[in-house]
């Protein structure tokens, strides 16, 4: 009876793991020299990709990179990329299956998310009349400071959560599939 305790117990946790899966490529370096990657993840049946520029701070004050209440292309050179083989609901905001570019309004105490129909561009200037729409995003502190900018998805029970950090700046969002 252990052991099929035991065996079920291992079992779930390896799905646990394979079902919140990510792999990160590297594309290509950029014009400016922020690496380019490509990560993907799998959250509850959907096939969840995201590629943008990773620039350094280099010892740059955070806003000045991510300017107060104006919109940023979340990353360095082309638009950030957001693709999915499955719908997403960000709030009130549903996303169909497809490719989108996710641009940022940072501000002190609360940040949009901004998803675009219009993919393909460079990152700047941002085009704001092609949104599918815009959500709000938590805005806390890391625990540490994160050099380069860093995009993640993090499995939740309801679902899972998109979360942007770079310097001493963590911005979130939950996310549901379907």
């Amino acid at each position: 009876m252990r052991r099929s305790v035991l065996a079920v117990s291992a079992a779930a946790a390896l799905f646990a793991t394979t079902a919140m899966a990510q792999k990160t490529t590297e594309m290509h370096p950029g014009k400016g020299g922020s690496p380019h990657v490509r990560t993907e993840w799998s959250v509850d049946g959907a096939n969840i990709a995201i590629e943008y520029g990773r620039p350094a701070l280099k010892g740059r004050p955070e806003a000045q990179l991510m300017p107060p209440g104006k919109p940023w292309r979340t990353g360095a050179d082309e638009a950030t990329t957001l693709r999915t083989d499955k719908p997403l609901k960000f709030g009130a905001l549903s996303v169909p299956a497809g490719a989108y570019t996710l641009y940022t309004i940072p501000g002190a105490s609360e940040w949009q998310l901004a998803i675009s129909k219009r993919t393909g561009q460079w990152g700047i200037p941002v085009q704001t009349s092609d949104d599918l729409g815009r959500v709000s995003m938590t805005v806390g502190k890391t625990s540490s400071p994160v050099e380069m900018l860093t995009i993640s998805i993090d499995d939740t029970p309801a679902g899972a959560t998109l979360r942007i950090e770079w310097g001493s700046t963590r911005a979130s969002v939950p996310f549901t599939v379907g």
